[in-house]
């Protein structure tokens, strides 16, 4: 097989990963009245100004109350929406990160399995359970989602078509094959790809988080004005804030609204 076939073949099998990577779940419609409410709760958000912290006790208190709640709501939603994933890992361990000096949540998996960790400053400048509630179901929806797997998809995707581009011009150009040039490429295209979806998936974390608060007795869109703070992209160090990895936005309040009107019509979570 010539170079210029096998970046071919290489194109489009990373073509066809990255079209593989969209969301699982159909994002909901949104109404114009949905829109104009969520323009008004968003700028009540954008209002606010900076919370005396809660005691590490009473943070603690609130983190415990909530998991107890979630954890298992969580766990049903999962395994509801995994049901034709056969072996799918529904089993959360939900704990506090108590090194983390910002305000911050995350989901990851570890030898033992998928967690989700909430920082202490997140829990002490929460002013609801509603808000720890809504978080915590938002990190079950990347776990859900399958983001992270999706994300690694996409950054090889994306290494591959840049990669085989910068091959293919070099080769079509009568150039010799350059490592360095390909290196570079892939390097660029890694991160592109990585990028691809985050918004698409920050809502499709919305949505299921929004299910699962809602399902555990709380209120969704009490809890999602927590994204609406004033707050900026990055911290003193440099490092993505709360805010910039999770970006507060308008259509992340409207479709929070959209889906406690699906779910109170009965609407049940449908795939794509």
């Amino acid at each position: 097989m010539t170079k210029r076939k096998l970046a071919a073949v290489w194109l489009a099998t990373a073509l066809l990963a990255v079209t593989s990577c969209g969301t699982t779940y159909e994002l909901p419609s949104i109404s114009a009245e949905q829109t104009s409410r969520a323009k008004q709760l968003f700028a009540e958000g954008q209002a606010q100004t900076a919370r005396a912290p809660m005691s590490t006790s009473a943070a603690e208190r609130r983190f415990h109350r909530v998991r107890a709640k979630i954890v298992p709501t969580g766990r049903a939603v999962c395994e509801a929406a995994t049901a034709d994933r056969g072996d799918f890992e529904c089993n959360v361990t939900v704990e506090i990160d108590r090194e983390m000096k910002s305000r911050n949540a995350y989901f990851t998996y570890e030898k033992s399995g998928p967690v989700i960790r909430l920082s202490m400053p997140l829990l002490q400048d929460s002013a609801n359970d509603d808000e720890v509630a809504f978080v915590m179901g938002h990190e079950y929806g990347h776990l859900i989602g399958r983001h992270i797997d999706k994300q690694q998809q996409q950054a090889l995707a994306g290494a591959l078509i840049l990669g085989t581009l910068a091959a293919a011009a070099g080769a079509s150009n009568g150039n010799s094959y350059d490592p360095l040039l390909v290196e570079s490429s892939m390097a660029l295209g890694a991160a592109a790809g990585g990028m691809a979806y985050s918004q698409a998936y920050e809502l499709e974390s919305d949505t299921l988080g929004t299910r699962i608060a809602y399902m555990a007795g709380y209120d969704p869109v009490a809890g999602a004005r927590y994204f609406a703070r004033p707050e900026g992209d990055r911290l003193d160090t440099g490092k993505l804030s709360f805010w910039g990895t999770h970006p507060p936005d308008e259509k992340r309040v409207a479709t929070v609204l959209a889906t406690v009107a699906q779910i109170e019509a009965q609407q049940a979570l449908q795939k794509k």
